[in-house]
């Protein structure tokens, strides 16, 4: 029995090679259809090289406010799969703290952009 799924990401460059449209869609991810998006991050593990390719991909729509929000969330899913693959506790809690730290300061630089602003 074959139960592979699919993910696939489709991209439309600018002419300077900028993304300018971004959409996924997946196999079994209970919708149909492309789903647009802002911002795409993606890590992949090379085990014969011993190295992770990532393909991290924003177009001109994509809000600082959204970005930070975007890698604050990660960061604590990256924690979570941290723990839930190794079962290391400690490291995850450390994961966890400096996202936590990253949402705090990326909070803070906003506030003082707003009052830059006003």
């Amino acid at each position: 029995m074959n139960d592979e799924k699919t993910i696939q990401i489709y991209v439309n460059l600018d002419k300077n090679r900028f993304p300018e449209k971004i959409e996924w869609e997946a196999s079994d991810a209970g919708f149909g259809g492309r789903q647009d998006t802002n911002s795409f991050l993606l890590s992949v593990w090379d085990n014969e090289k011993q190295s992770a390719l990532a393909l991290n991909l924003w177009n001109e729509k994509m809000l600082v406010e959204d970005m930070n929000m975007h890698f604050f969330q990660t960061l604590h899913a990256m924690a979570e799969s941290y723990r839930t693959a190794t079962g290391n506790i400690a490291l995850a809690q450390s994961i966890q703290d400096f996202a936590q730290k990253f949402g705090e300061l990326a909070e803070a630089e906003a506030e003082k952009q707003k009052n830059k602003n006003e």
